[in-house]
């Protein structure tokens, strides 16, 4: 909570944490070309040709401008302030930001304008490997993130934005983040992400937020979104989940957090999220649930939880008001949800699961039609709340405890420095890198045919 405070305050100019000055270079010559099309008549800076180090390039860089990163190995902290550049490595997989599992933030974006980070790979950063914080207009792109301490693609506070062709592996937290947004506008396509303690956060986040074609697999739980006010713009809510694949999200030697431990063994969890669509998504193999829809306990809150007639507030509105104290602890219930054309198997809970912690869950509005599962609790969750009718049945019969999951233990986190990962593989490139022009984040987000994406096949 504090370090996204800190993060706040230095969006609006309160406090500017300067970029490390540990910035070794070596560089490699060689390079496979790399992808895009379209759209600046920026100039090109090249590193290390004629800027000895990438945060060089990007300080002399106007908007418009694409900073091109020749293969080699990178140790800097980047920080970029300039609205609408490009940052493009000439090859994905040998131009590389190295931390040295001591700098922060591979690159760091903040309250700059459309910038777009293209074809790079970022590791051993002790928070994250690409960050952008309070801003309008964000794109990542073929991006590689590997072994970090905080999160590796990490969106906060920031609209209008697309992240696709991603993989992301090795941090605590989660691999792909998007947090305090409302409306978020923004799409992520594409995303690979294991090995994490979550595959994919998004705390607060919402209102044109796709989540599409993506994997999610091996971390600690898959897809989490959640609700709480430690962050502002709560609820979590409106969040389209589709055509994805997540899997064996059941990993017991990542590195984690605490609420990645309380989460493990679950593929799709909404906790505490609203008005959610989860669609036409495969999901298997998880201890707990396939598809979950579950309260998040907030024990220290600042505020008290909206009520449904304020779910429309804009994150900007929202800002305005003043918290109220709510005098203790804060369950938020996931309300709201729509389940549907989903094909979910081997939960060993349950493929399907709805519970609180003292809410009747038959209030709580959800609705589920259409999936391919064995199990769900409560028992018969199609019939007792169909998408579009009227329901029938007893909500009691296979009501589940979900206060287990407090006493619950799962194997410890593993030191992210430390923790065992998959090797890298060599991922595809950006076509035409070393050639395109300079593509600024001002089209974003790119626009999904939800109706066209369909249950993806089982991976061999």
């Amino acid at each position: 909570m504090y370090r996204r405070l800190l993060t706040t305050l230095a969006v609006a100019g309160l406090v500017l944490t300067a970029c490390s000055n540990d910035q070794t270079i070596v560089t490699t010559t060689s390079g496979a070309a790399p992808d895009t099309t379209a759209a600046s008549a920026g100039g090109v800076l090249k590193v290390p040709d004629a800027y000895a180090t990438i945060q060089a390039a990007v300080d002399a860089a106007k908007p418009g401008d694409l900073v091109l990163i020749a293969p080699g190995t990178y140790n800097e902290a980047v920080q970029v302030e300039t609205d609408q550049l490009t940052i493009r490595g000439v090859d994905r997989n040998t131009t590389v930001l190295d931390g040295q599992l001591k700098l922060d933030n591979g690159i760091r974006v903040v309250g700059a304008k459309g910038v777009a980070i293209e074809n790079l790979t970022a590791t051993n950063y002790t928070k994250n490997g690409f960050f952008w914080t309070g801003v309008d207009g964000f794109r990542g792109s073929y991006l590689t993130s590997y072994r970090t301490g905080d999160y590796g693609v990490y969106a906060f506070d920031s609209m209008n934005g697309q992240l696709e062709h991603i993989y992301a592996a090795g941090s605590p937290d989660a691999g792909i983040y998007v947090g305090e947004c409302y409306p978020c506008n923004t799409v992520l396509d594409d995303v690979t992400s294991e090995h994490n303690g979550l595959g994919y956060s998004g705390t607060n986040s919402g209102g044109n937020l796709l989540i599409v074609n993506s994997i999610f697999r091996f971390n600690r739980a898959g897809v989490v979104p959640n609700s709480g006010s430690y962050e502002l713009c709560y609820p979590e809510r409106e969040t389209t989940i589709v055509g994805n694949v997540v899997y064996s999200n059941n990993q017991p030697d990542t590195p984690a957090i605490d609420v990645a431990l309380l989460a493990m063994g679950n593929g799709i969890l909404t906790a505490g999220g609203v008005k959610n669509v989860i669609e036409r998504n495969l999901v298997y193999d998880h201890d707990k649930s396939g598809i979950g829809s579950v309260p998040f306990l907030e024990e220290d809150p600042n505020d008290s939880i909206p009520t449904p007639d304020k779910w429309g507030m804009s994150c900007a509105e929202q800002k305005q008001q003043t918290p109220v104290d709510p005098g203790g602890a804060l369950l938020w219930d996931s309300q709201q949800n729509e389940v549907r054309d989903n094909v979910i198997s081997d939960s060993r809970v349950a493929d399907i699961l709805v519970a609180s912690a003292g809410t009747d869950v038959s209030t709580l509005g959800h609705c589920f039609s259409g999936n391919t599962f064995t199990l769900s609790l409560p028992h018969n969750l199609e019939t007792l709340a169909p998408c579009g009718a009227t329901g029938s049945g007893d909500w009691k019969d296979g009501e589940y405890d979900i206060v287990t999951w407090l006493t619950d233990k799962h194997p410890p986190s593993v030191d992210w420095r430390a923790a065992t990962l998959p090797a890298l593989s060599s991922f595809p490139n950006m076509p035409d890198a070393a050639t395109a022009p300079a593509h600024p984040a001002t089209d974003v987000p790119f626009k999904v045919d939800l109706a066209s994406i369909k249950v993806p096949n089982k991976p061999a």
